[in-house]
């Protein structure tokens, strides 16, 4: 294509692009495992290290702000100066601070090791949807290597609460960090070999340091007032002022990027309906559906009386089910129907599955009630997640792959923090309501979650509604090869 700055100076048909995938796929897995790996260990971290109940939190949180702030500035650095460079750099970040928290002797060295940990995420996993969008440019087998990252991305949470439960159990908690050493050094090292290597289009061509900083302090900030709503409330003077801040920065930065003579964030990305359209419905779902693992871990542990090794096998059904469509299916209806008609059924099943576990009761058994609301969940997400990230990305340009990338797991981060945090909260405040009222512990628990997981299914609700309403056509969308190039042309102009 004319006009595209990106050379390669390697092809990834002279190695395999199947192994390229394979090999970020796994650099993502274990950034997204790290997310939830570490929360069925928090009790242990507690005991051993002496954390206060409310600094334990930053245990979490320590990872969530830099990674949710960082993803945006670090998908455009990978196309200024090259995807793999970015990449193996974020991998070698990750893996150099997972040691550092597997060795920590007491919480202030775990929250800073934490802290570069989510640094290095951030910037690993903001290029690597861009690279499979690029590595595949063909719409049969992208749709295949969507439906593999989609599978990754949104199966890992689930399996890290499986991995954190048994290590922890069987070894300690350092493990679930040194686990991440080896995995991370083959992961670089593999990448260094079968990833083609791209020069970037050139700091020249998209520096803007004002912006950078403008973005990347507003995301910071907007994440760490949202999950500091659980020790100061929404209405807090804490909340509202960062949260004014936060959105006083990125207003700020939204201006500057229409003037700016290259941009961090070129604006032409949102041009297309589908790709504005796919960022919003995506916060909104994982909004009302990234809290469930948080939500559900909870109702199992507290109200069933799981441990952590059954909590985790309660929850894998979930990325069995992602699995089973992620990997085969969803890509053969994307390619077959278009991304929106598999949308809309992969979001109704979310919502099902949400709603039914809002009527899981207190003296529930798991394969009545936890199990039935586990699978559709599973299924919903495993077609939802493939269609949204061949949506968002199909405006994307080589040049722009990057932030594009950047841009949709930004909208995940921010959407699942800001879910997680709402209902979190209505959740306790309902269950404090309830015990207030004289019920027992069981039934307020639960009371709170069945609130919490409604709610969820509203959000994702109003997800379906716009994607039903907003997105194009399935036969307006799925344009013949032909027509894709002049289509791309004009949507970078």
């Amino acid at each position: 294509m004319e006009g595209v700055a990106v050379r390669r100076t390697s092809s990834p048909a002279q190695t395999s692009r199947w192994s390229a995938l394979a090999v970020l796929c796994a650099g993502q897995l274990m950034v997204i495992l790290d997310g939830t790996i570490v929360n069925v260990a928090l009790p242990s971290i507690q005991r051993d290290l002496g954390f206060s109940s409310s600094s334990l939190a930053w245990v979490v949180n320590a990872y969530l702000v830099p990674f949710g702030g960082l993803l945006l500035l670090s998908g455009r650095l990978g196309d200024l100066i090259g995807r793999k460079r970015v990449f193996i750099t974020g991998l070698s970040v990750f893996t150099a601070a997972s040691l550092l928290c597997g060795v920590s002797q007491d919480p202030a060295m775990l929250l800073a090791s934490r802290f570069f940990q989510g640094i290095g995420g951030a910037v690993a996993s903001a290029v690597t949807l861009g690279m499979v969008v690029t590595l595949f440019p063909q719409p049969g087998e992208r749709a295949k290597a969507i439906g593999v990252y989609s599978f990754v991305q949104s199966a890992g949470g689930s399996m890290g609460l499986l991995a954190g439960g048994a290590l922890t159990q069987a070894i300690s908690w350092h493990w679930i960090f040194f686990v991440n050493v080896p995995i991370g050094i083959v992961a670089a090292l593999s990448a260094g070999r079968v990833l083609a290597f791209e020069h970037g289009v050139g700091l020249g061509k998209g520096t803007d340091v004002v912006g950078a900083l403008l973005v990347t302090s507003a995301l910071m900030l907007g994440v760490y007032s949202i999950v500091e709503t659980a020790n100061y409330g929404w209405t807090s003077a804490h909340t509202l002022s960062f949260g004014a801040a936060a959105l006083a920065l990125l207003l700020a930065f939204v201006a500057r990027q229409t003037k700016a003579a290259h941009p961090l964030l070129p604006l032409r990305v949102f041009r297309s309906r589908d790709v504005s359209g796919a960022m919003g419905i995506q916060a909104l779902m994982v909004a009302g559906m990234f809290s469930f693992p948080f939500l559900c871990v909870l109702y199992l542990q507290k109200v069933l009386g799981y441990d952590e090794i059954h909590t985790g096998l309660g929850i894998f059904p979930v990325s069995v089910a992602i699995g089973a469509l992620s990997l085969s299916l969803s890509p053969k209806l994307i390619a077959r129907f278009g991304p929106r008609a598999v949308l809309l059924p992969g979001l109704s099943l979310v919502m099902a599955g949400l709603a039914a576990l809002g009527h899981a009761p207190a003296d529930g058994n798991y394969a009545v009630d936890v199990l039935p609301a586990l699978l559709p969940l599973g299924f919903g997400f495993g077609l939802a997640m493939p269609s949204l990230a061949t949506l968002a990305m199909s405006a994307a340009t080589p040049q722009d792959s990057g932030i594009a990338s950047g841009m949709f797991n930004t909208m995940q981060q921010v959407g699942s923090a800001f879910g997680l945090a709402v209902l979190s909260t209505l959740a306790t405040s309902h269950t404090d309501a309830l015990l207030g009222d004289g019920a027992s512990t069981a039934s307020a628990l639960t009371g709170g979650y069945q609130l919490a997981f409604r709610i969820g299914a509203g959000l994702v609700a109003v997800a379906l509604l716009l994607a039903a309403t907003l997105l194009r056509s399935p036969a307006t969308a799925q344009r013949p090869a032909a027509e894709e190039k002049p289509v791309a042309e004009n949507a970078a102009r």
